[in-house]
């Protein structure tokens, strides 16, 4: 939402309060029985019907209806309320009905013209703001001589085409002049072959001229004229603007303002109530007036902006057919009938000729289109295409393999790094045995120490056997197995040690390779513990271990989304940067403007620089959008202090020191 619907809606709303402030109004305009009966007799023409359904259809507040309604629209509420016919004087048994259908007239003549108020400022604020973007790419070329030798290479098929108009007429007019010399005779006599070597001889001799003309001025600086033509259409388009913006400034400021405040309307009620119905109804008249001269004006540039600005108040003063104030009813309906017609002609001609001309001017003096500017690289594909078909043809299966191999290839990366990967988190998440990270199964450690342990029993019961001759009980057999448990083999080691001093003889007749061998499957069970506490460290970590496994694939999924997000960009964007650069720029357009501005006498911007002001702020106001709720609406209540020009250049800049203090983090 722009100021400009801001705008509208502040005019409804004083229309509202001096309907409710005027007592005739009131009484013409009242649902009470008694003015009821005093319309009674009229209350049922179609007529009245037309205007009350066109005035319910302006008065209508819904979030279906736009709260600008389109030209054609308003074009054919026009049509609908008969406003353009010219009524006859009623009679007199008629005067309250006509009382009635003369202040809904004007009713619909004030919202008619607060909407067509509306759309003239739009279409000025669009206009100026789209200039700024064909004034900031004049700049940028001037900025670099890179830029201005592409310019001229751009431009030089329009170069060429009116240097060639340029020596087609110089060759006529040298022929020309030639027939109607003394050697017209001698020409009538020559063949005509002859006349046209003679004719292309007076083409190079144009040729010859004019390029060393152009040589000698292009000697010493050979952009120069390239530089110069950009600096006169940036020149132009500025003039442009600040026509427009002083137009946007003396609507703003001078069209459709009613002193509704409470004091103007305590004053009024001092005054006479015509005074007061007089009084808004030449404000309307006078708004409408000021609209169709601005329309009419605010595109000739051959004038300056101060100039601008008295001629429009000059012909508004001098426009005494719609400033007259009537009394007597016919002439009442003449003004409303006059009113309407002039309305009609702001929607239905001056809009579309300025839109039109304003459009015109920016295509004439702005960047050059797109078929300018592209047209060299456009002309080097189509002169290679051939070649690049007959590439394409020739290596159509290699092609085909890459493209085969490309697709494969992000399918599998899909699947193997992404897929895959985050399945596994899944699982680990929900406790999944198949996605359990293991080293070992928990069936090999247990089968390994009860291997052990029947291995150290049975060397004990061989020993003891051999060695004291009494076999052992359960209960010694049973504390052996206690002890392998806990790392136990000191039986097995002592022998171990004894057969180990003779190792010879321990290998042949002792028990050295079977106690070796049991110590081997110790170093295994050892091993198996060790590689348990390994498992379940793991195990502790698994989803770690998942999160890991799945970064490679996000990271270079989310690279290649950014990649492809910046392609997709607009060029304009990417040189602005970013919203929060381009709003501090705005901030620095709206303090220079302040800064720089030469207030009046009451300490207010003039015309110009107010509308330059709102273009600015608008932009700004349109590029926070993405802030917070409350954020974005104490912003738009500094905005609102920002454009109001009544308190003050001083109080406007101190606005733009607490917007930068307070809203600096959504600005940087």
């Amino acid at each position: 939402m722009s100021f400009v619907i801001d705008q509208v809606r502040r005019i409804d709303l004083q229309l509202k309060r001096l309907q409710s402030s005027s007592e005739s109004l009131r009484n013409a305009l009242g649902t009470s029985d008694t003015a009821s009966d005093r319309r009674g007799q009229g209350k049922d023409s179609p007529q009245i019907k037309d205007v009350e359904k066109t005035l319910e259809i302006l008065s209508a507040e819904s979030s279906s209806r736009p709260p600008l309604l389109h030209r054609n629209s308003l074009l054919g509420l026009l049509e609908q309320s008969h406003l353009l016919q010219k009524t006859q004087p009623t009679p007199d048994y008629e005067r309250e009905t006509a009382v009635y259908l003369k202040e809904l007239e004007w009713l619909i003549v004030c919202k008619i013209a607060s909407q067509t108020y509306g759309l003239i400022l739009d279409s000025l604020l669009e206009r100026a703001i789209l200039l700024s973007d064909d004034i900031w790419y004049w700049e940028e070329c001037l900025g670099s001589y890179a830029y201005t030798s592409l310019y001229s290479v751009q431009t030089a098929p329009i170069r060429f085409w009116a240097w060639s108009k340029d020596i087609y007429r110089e060759s006529r007019r040298r022929f020309e002049s030639l027939k109607n010399s003394e050697q017209t005779e001698f020409l009538e006599k020559q063949a005509i072959s002859d006349r046209w070597t003679r004719f292309y001889g007076l083409v190079r001799d144009s040729i010859r001229d004019r390029s060393l003309a152009q040589l000698q001025s292009k000697a010493i600086y050979p952009l120069t004229s390239y530089r110069d033509e950009m600096r006169e259409k940036e020149a132009y388009l500025k003039k442009l603007r600040e026509m427009l913006a002083s137009g946007l400034g003396v609507l703003m400021d001078e069209a459709l303002t009613f002193d509704t405040d409470d004091e103007s309307l305590a004053t009024s009620k001092n005054r006479p109530q015509d005074a007061n119905i007089e009084e808004w109804k030449s404000t309307v008249a006078k708004s409408v007036a000021l609209m169709e001269v601005v329309l009419g004006n605010v595109t000739n540039l051959e004038v300056s902006v101060s100039e601008f600005e008295d001629t429009v108040f000059m012909k508004v003063e001098e426009d005494h057919e719609i400033a007259q104030h009537p009394s007597a009813d016919a002439g009442e309906s003449a003004r409303v009938t006059l009113l309407a017609s002039r309305l009609q002609n702001i929607l239905k001609i001056c809009i579309p000729r300025h839109v039109a001309l304003s459009k015109d001017l920016a295509r004439e003096h702005g960047r050059p289109p797109y078929i300018v500017r592209y047209w060299f690289p456009a002309t080097m594909v189509l002169l290679s295409s051939s070649t690049l078909l007959r590439i394409f043809f020739k290596r159509r299966a290699e092609i085909l393999t890459w493209i085969r191999d490309l697709g494969s290839t992000v399918e599998d990366f899909w699947f193997n790094w992404v897929v895959d990967p985050l399945k596994r988190v899944i699982g680990t998440i929900r406790h999944d045995s198949s996605s359990e990270v293991a080293i070992m199964s928990k069936e090999s450690l247990a089968d390994d120490k009860a291997s052990l342990e029947r291995m150290v029993i049975d060397f004990a019961m061989d020993n003891s056997e051999s060695g004291m001759g009494t076999q052992l009980s359960q209960a010694d057999v049973a504390e052996i197995a206690g002890k392998v448990r806990e790392g136990y083999l000191t039986l097995v080691l002592k022998a171990y040690e004894k057969d180990l001093r003779r190792p010879i003889v321990g290998a042949l007749w002792g028990d050295l390779i079977r106690a070796l061998f049991i110590q081997l499957q110790k170093s295994k069970v050892d091993v198996e513990v060790a590689m348990g506490g390994i498992d379940t460290l793991l195990k502790s970590q698994e989803l770690v271990f998942g999160f890991v496994g799945l970064t490679p694939g996000i990271l270079v999924c989310v690279g290649v989304y950014q990649w492809l997000r910046s392609l997709s960009g607009n060029r304009a964007s990417r040189m602005k940067g970013t919203r929060q650069g381009r709003m501090i720029l705005m901030l620095r357009n709206i303090d220079r403007i302040l800064t720089a501005s030469t207030p009046s006498s009451n300490g207010m911007l003039s015309y110009k620089e107010h509308g330059l002001l709102l273009c600015e702020v608008h932009q700004l106001r349109q590029s926070a959008k993405g802030f917070p709720v409350k954020i974005n609406r104490a912003f738009l209540e500094e905005l609102a202090d920002l454009v109001e020009i009544r308190t003050g250049v001083q109080r406007q800049l101190k606005v733009v020191e607490r917007i930068r203090c307070y809203f600096f983090p959504w600005l940087s």
